[in-house]
């Protein structure tokens, strides 16, 4: 059908972008202008090829939208959790696209209190979404932020929880998150720098007062870094974080003198990262000090919290990642990685017990949940595979039994776990190095090369991948798809080194690891090149964009949702949200070191003209992390330059950002079109 209908052609203008003597010709660097109608022309132009190539598969693309729909359980709820005195609640009804905020007082027989219906709130905007709800210590008002637009960038208010009328004051230009000090009247919060939304300052509100009146407590004024601010667990401390890729601050205030000033815990150092939580007369410390690559545990006292008082309580280990702690009033709770699985382990303060969690499996995933009350024994946590539906757990760490709270519902008659097996496999990338690569599909399938894969990779920012279960999958893996995860280099599944060996002058290895995982997969027959799909996002949308630059024949088609593929200039435009922060990720192309390293690699400068593969590439009008113009314009150049007949086709939603459509089912649409999409491709309409 595509040789049948015209795609667009958008308009060639010359810039030439110059540094460090070298020139970057730039025929679409015009689209970087929203503001201007013949962008808008030009991308509802390429919408309209999207829609006419793919008309021929709109009724099974609908077919899908209602199979995933299906299987979700509209009538829904979250398990409650219990928190000053309150247990609260999220739920979905029938027919209704948003949450429902709800909480009881101190049983779960006693009548709801609603808090929010965003059905409700939602309504006449094309995009909402809610965040960082906040409840004063006294239970009577909640802080809340809200978007519209979906670029991020949320306006704050508070509620009456008596009244249940809104404060005069909307703040906008905020993170959405604030934190009440002890005294229910004054509010920290975070707001963002207007071009940039780097989350920059934190200032104090005096409830009543106007919010041109709210104090600023503090301005980070490094461009590489952001702030939050949050309370303790154990509610003694108000604690601003200063975040950057490489390098942790934070200053602390106690919650009952709101009005006293904020002290430093420990100076930045560059290269140290550290986090930190309160517990008794002590702050516990996971850090990276001292060379623990993997981070250890260390404590101090309150009052002397610079880094020549931290003290040694778990060493650092260099098999075991340790991810994250949860203090408890008897137990300290341990969230460990190692060999990529996850690991859960309890600790008595007094040290008469000390255990972990027992899971049995390669491919799944454990996790420690919502666990805000401190006087309690009940641990909560979450555990699913990539063949067993997601399950919340409270674990008794007195008596070491489980409830099992809530197993994720597959509103599917012939759905069975057991009908379905999962796998972890190893490849060996070019430098011999072994990467793990999670996959899942039906029982039955033959090792022939007949089988369409579907390869899944992230491997940026440290962030891990883990194996997890996904009714929507089910789509693919009902129709013989089998999907696998790759862990490349880039990510912590194998560690923090993991992470080290994928950014930065590495990050190469993280494009490496995936084609050679592709080589894997297609060598032991999992599949073929005919059959191999491959999928990322925003930085791994970036994965996509260089390996089909490199490694096209591999593939029968991919998708790049959001992708970061304009990689030099946009480091290069520190006016773009986020850019200066990315510098420890990526490299500062102000150095011509970074920068001649980030175009040997960056998927729009290295758009050639030879075959690729069948594109499908998505983008948000709104995006603030990934601007919707690099996807425009690498399709555009990728036109010019590629020499097949494939499809290429580009899909901007007009009204989203970066996490697409901000409704329950409205998101799933777009599931159902990717997979339309891979589906079609293999012949499958049904």
């Amino acid at each position: 059908m595509t040789n049948f209908i015209q795609p667009p052609k958008a308009k060639q203008l010359l810039k030439t972008l110059s540094i460090h003597d070298d020139d970057r010709n730039d025929d679409y660097y015009w689209l970087n202008d929203k503001e201007n109608q013949e962008v808008i022309e030009y991308l509802n132009a390429e919408n309209q090829y999207y829609d006419a190539v793919t008309s021929k598969y709109k009724d099974f693309e609908t077919t899908l939208f209602e199979e995933m729909k299906a299987r979700i359980k509209e009538d829904d709820e979250s398990v409650p959790y219990k928190y000053n005195g309150y247990w609260y609640i999220v739920k979905y009804e029938i027919g209704k696209d948003y949450p429902i905020y709800i909480r009881k007082k101190d049983t779960l027989d006693n009548p709801e209190e609603l808090l929010f219906d965003c059905n409700v709130m939602a309504a006449g905007h094309d995009y909402f979404k809610l965040v960082g709800l906040s409840v004063s210590p006294d239970n009577t008002m909640i802080a809340f932020g809200t978007d519209t637009v979906g670029r991020r960038n949320y306006t704050l208010q508070i509620k009456s929880l008596v009244t249940d009328e809104l404060y005069s004051d909307a703040i906008p230009n905020t993170t959405g998150s604030a934190t009440w000090a002890n005294d229910n009247k004054t509010l920290f919060y975070t707001v963002k720098d207007e071009k940039t939304l780097r989350s920059d300052k934190v200032l104090k509100h005096k409830l009543g007062s106007a919010s041109a009146n709210d104090t600023l407590v503090f301005h980070e004024e490094d461009d590489t870094f952001g702030v939050a601010v949050y309370k303790s667990k154990s509610k003694k401390y108000l604690i601003i974080a200063c975040y950057s890729t490489l390098t942790n601050e934070y200053h602390i205030l106690k919650a009952d003198t709101p009005d006293e000033d904020f002290t430093v815990f420990q100076e930045r150092v560059r290269g140290l990262e550290y986090s930190i939580a309160h517990y008794g007369n002590q702050f516990y410390i996971v850090t990276n000090a001292d060379g623990a690559v993997n981070f250890k545990l260390m404590k101090t006292p309150e009052n002397d919290t610079h880094l020549n008082h931290w003290t040694e309580v778990l060493p650092h280990r260099e098999e075991v990642l340790l991810e994250d702690i949860d203090i408890f009033k008897d137990f300290l709770v341990i969230s460990e990685r190692t060999n990529g699985l996850n690991h859960i382990r309890i600790k008595r303060w007094d040290g008469t017990d000390d255990y972990y969690l027992p899971f049995d499996n390669e491919t799944y995933t454990a996790f420690t949940s919502t666990n805000v009350e401190f006087e309690t024994n009940i641990l909560r946590y979450g555990y699913n595979s990539m063949t067993t539906p997601s399950s919340s757990i409270d674990f008794n760490m007195v008596t070491k039994e489980k409830t099992i709270l809530k197993e994720q519902e597959v509103l599917d008659p012939n759905f069975d776990k057991d009908n379905y097996a999962s796998e972890r496999v190893w490849a060996t990338s070019t430098d011999g190095t072994k990467v793990p690569i999670s996959m899942v599909y039906k029982k039955g399938i033959k090792k022939d090369g007949t089988n369409p894969v579907l390869l899944y990779a992230y491997g940026s920012y440290g962030h891990t991948i883990d194996p997890y279960f996904s009714s929507i999958r089910l789509s693919l893996l009902d129709r013989g798809f089998i999907y696998a995860i790759a862990h490349v280099r880039g990510g912590e599944y194998l560690g923090r080194m993991w992470y080290e060996g994928g950014k930065l002058l590495q990050k190469k290895n993280t494009f490496t690891d995936f084609i050679e995982c592709s080589k894997y997969v297609i060598a032991e027959q999992y599949t073929s090149s005919e059959h191999l799909y491959a999928l990322g996002g925003s930085a791994g949308g970036l994965l996509i964009g260089a390996v089909i630059n490199e490694a096209p024949e591999l593939y029968k088609g991919v998708i790049a949702a959001v992708p970061f593929v304009d990689v030099v200039t946009t480091m290069l435009d520190d006016s773009i949200p986020l850019t200066t922060g990315e510098y420890d990720e990526w490299g500062n192309p102000n150095d011509k070191t970074y920068y001649d390293y980030i175009k040997s690699y960056s998927p729009y400068d290295n758009v050639k003209k030879q075959e690729y593969p069948h594109i499908l590439i998505t983008t948000g009008l709104h995006d603030s992390q990934v601007q919707y113009w690099e996807p425009a314009k690498w399709v555009a150049k990728l036109r010019t330059y590629k020499t097949d007949q494939n499809k290429l086709l580009l899909k901007t939603n007009m009204k989203a950002g970066h996490g697409g459509a901000s409704g329950r089912f409205e998101a799933l649409k777009e599931d159902a079109e990717e997979y339309a999409f891979l589906l079609d491709l293999e012949n499958i309409h049904a």
